[in-house]
């Protein structure tokens, strides 16, 4: 009889620890969210072994408990490939899709994207609009000019070595860290070999970026790209101001005078940035190339043009004499604009005033 019952208590024991294994083993499939709140953000370092990670997890109430992980770990292939990262959990999630999650690395990044042609001004109310910090904390990071230093001895801060690009970012990276990481991509896109390009020219690094900005700043169309630079190149070479709008739009805005239009008065601005007041290239850059900017600067195109005007259709219409450019002038922007004033009178019912053309219309024929 005492046999009997030892046996009942074994067999008990066994049954307990078969249905205990079978619950958690059931407990695999069964999603799970141990934390309060929305989210979830589990940070893993580097070299954190697994049952660590298991620690980490369970603390966090992202698994139920230790055995689960175990068991988890025991029956998965993923477990010799969980990578370090911050994690963010935001649902209840099984603790293979867990352990899946670890092992792809799906770590939380947050994304901001700066198109070309920005200044660091512009490219700080896009940081702070991501949310990522403030607008001055991205403005002050952009002021360590010896992060250029390498390839820029005479930079006084990062304009134009930000290189515009979609960036994606730990949740606790800081605006130094992003700022490092734009100038480390520009160094990356404007080679060694673009680089030496520039230096056949006669061109040094800041130079070459100087004239990517204008280009970056003159058009958006990359067949017209080369051809902005070798306008830009030939009037160096003769000795002609530059006449380039968009460095007397940058010295006004430095100066926080810059309305949106750009008027006659507005030329004769007094700013080293002006190249209508001021011969050779500007001070610095006016604006962060991108790519093709950069490679059309030391590519120029083997024309003899020395100007260019606007055709009002992000097209660029270019000439090799004042005469050939001033009937350019004539026809993409007195004509132009003399047709749209009588098309708005003709459509208001009222004859068209006879104006001559704004005082901003008539500086760009200087060109």
């Amino acid at each position: 009889m005492r046999r009997f019952i030892i046996i009942l208590f074994l067999l008990a024991i066994v049954g307990a620890g078969v249905w205990y294994a079978m619950v958690r083993y059931a407990s695999l499939s069964e999603p799970y969210k141990g934390y309060e709140g929305a989210e979830q953000f589990v940070d893993v370092p580097s070299g954190t072994g697994t049952q660590a990670i298991g620690r980490l997890l369970v603390a966090n109430g992202v698994v139920r408990d230790s055995l689960t992980w175990r068991v988890a770990l025991w029956r998965s292939e993923d477990a010799l490939r969980l990578k370090a990262g911050e994690y963010r959990f935001d649902r209840a999630m099984t603790v293979d899709e867990v352990m899946r999650k670890l092992a792809r690395g799906d770590v939380y990044l947050r994304s901001v994207t700066f198109p070309e042609g920005l200044t660091i001004r512009q490219m700080a109310r896009i940081y702070e609009s991501a949310g990522l910090g403030s607008a001055s904390a991205f403005t002050a990071a952009a002021s360590d000019a010896s992060l250029a230093s390498g390839i820029d001895s005479e930079a006084r801060d990062l304009e134009g070595y930000l290189f515009p690009d979609t960036y994606a970012l730990p949740r606790r990276a800081t605006a130094a860290d992003l700022v490092g990481k734009m100038v480390a991509r520009f160094q990356k896109v404007f080679s060694p070999a673009l680089r030496g390009e520039a230096e056949v020219l006669g061109l040094t690094v800041r130079d070459a970026v100087i004239l990517a900005s204008l280009v970056e700043k003159e058009t958006a169309r990359v067949d017209e790209r080369s051809k902005v630079a070798a306008v830009y190149q030939n009037r160096l070479r003769i000795h002609m101001g530059l006449q380039c709008d968009p460095t007397v739009i940058y010295a006004l805005d430095r100066a926080g005078r810059y309305t949106g239009n750009l008027t006659h008065a507005d030329l004769s601005f007094n700013s080293p940035y002006n190249t209508y007041r001021f011969p050779g290239l500007p001070p610095g850059p006016i604006a962060s190339p991108g790519r093709a900017s950069l490679e059309a600067a030391v590519r120029p195109a083997p024309v003899d043009y020395l100007y260019f005007v606007s055709r009002n259709d992000g097209s660029h219409a270019f000439a090799s004499t004042l005469d050939e450019h001033n009937r350019n002038v004539r026809m993409y922007q007195v004509d132009f604009f003399k047709d749209q004033r009588a098309k708005e009178g003709a459509a208001r019912g009222a004859a068209p005033a006879k104006k001559n053309p704004p005082p901003a219309l008539r500086s760009r024929s200087r060109r």
